[in-house]
C-alpha cells in the first residue's frame, strides 16, 4: 500500500510517500531529511501528538493559565488526555514548569504550565 504523509517534524514540510505493508515500511521517498524518514515511520507504527491547551486558575491576574505535555501521547488517547487537563483549576501564583499533571494517565508525560501567572 503507498501512503502519502506531509512531514511535520521541521519546517521542510516534505511531502513523503511510503510503501508499506500494515506497520511495516518499505520504502520512503521525498524525505529531504532523515528526520522525515523516522516521522514516517512512527506515524504507521505508533502516531503521537503534544497537546497544548488552558487550564483555569483561581485567585490570578487571569483566568487561564497555558499548559502543554513535555512529551507525546499517542494519538489516540488525546481526547482522553484532555478530559484530564479539563478537570484541573490551579490557584495563582502558576509559574513556568510547574508540573499540573504529573505523568498523566501513566502515558510519561506531564502537564506544566507555560506562563506565569500572578495573584491577585
Amino acid at each position: 500500500m503507498k501512503t502519502v504523509f506531509t512531514c511535520i517534524v521541521c519546517p521542510n514540510g516534505c511531502e513523503i510517500e511510503a510503501e508499506h505493508e500494515g506497520k511495516q515500511v518499505l520504502s520512503v521517498t521525498g524525505a529531504r531529511c532523515p528526520k522525515g524518514e523516522a516521522y514516517v515511520k512512527q506515524e504507521l507504527s505508533d502516531p503521537r501528538r503534544t497537546i497544548a491547551s488552558s487550564v483555569c486558575v483561581t485567585g490570578g491576574v487571569l483566568p487561564l493559565v497555558s499548559v502543554r505535555l513535555t512529551a507525546a501521547v499517542p494519538r489516540d488517547r488525546i481526547f482522553d488526555v484532555m478530559r484530564e487537563i479539563n478537570r484541573v483549576t490551579l490557584t495563582a501564583p502558576v509559574k513556568i514548569g510547574d508540573v499540573v499533571i504529573r505523568n498523566v494517565l501513566g502515558l510519561d508525560s506531564d502537564v506544566i504550565a507555560t506562563k506565569n501567572v500572578d495573584a491577585e
